[in-house]
């Protein structure tokens, strides 16, 4: 047999049941009916779910935020580690123009004093 759960989203724990009451209760004023702490501590519950749901939503756009910002650092990251990659391989191909221009230099210089004899 598989046992229901109600998860309906307006029932309230039963802590949070028994809270609302110690505090109607403890504001209970004479000649108060049972009925009227009753209506109290309903009100109470309906504050104390509204207020859990509004912490829930902080937490939840205080944990989109802490994304965004690591996505946003592993972005910036990789940014710089592509733009370090471009500067050696730059310097590399800076690095071997001298040579190269050298070794054109001398086969010119070859050639020259070859064709002039």
């Amino acid at each position: 047999m598989t046992k229901q759960i109600n998860m309906n989203k307006d029932t309230v724990s039963p802590e949070t049941q028994q809270e609302a009451m110690k505090v109607a209760k403890a504001t209970q004023k004479p000649g108060q009916t049972k009925e009227q702490t009753k209506l109290i501590a309903q009100g109470i519950e309906k504050g104390i779910a509204l207020y859990k749901k509004q912490q829930k939503a902080k937490a939840r756009e205080k944990d989109k935020q802490r994304k965004k910002q690591l996505r946003d650092n592993r972005t910036a990251t990789a940014t710089e580690e592509e733009f370090v990659t471009s500067e050696v391989t730059g310097q590399s191909r800076n690095n071997m123009l001298p040579w190269v221009l050298l070794v054109i230099s001398w086969v010119l210089f070859t050639l020259t004093f070859v064709l002039i004899k």
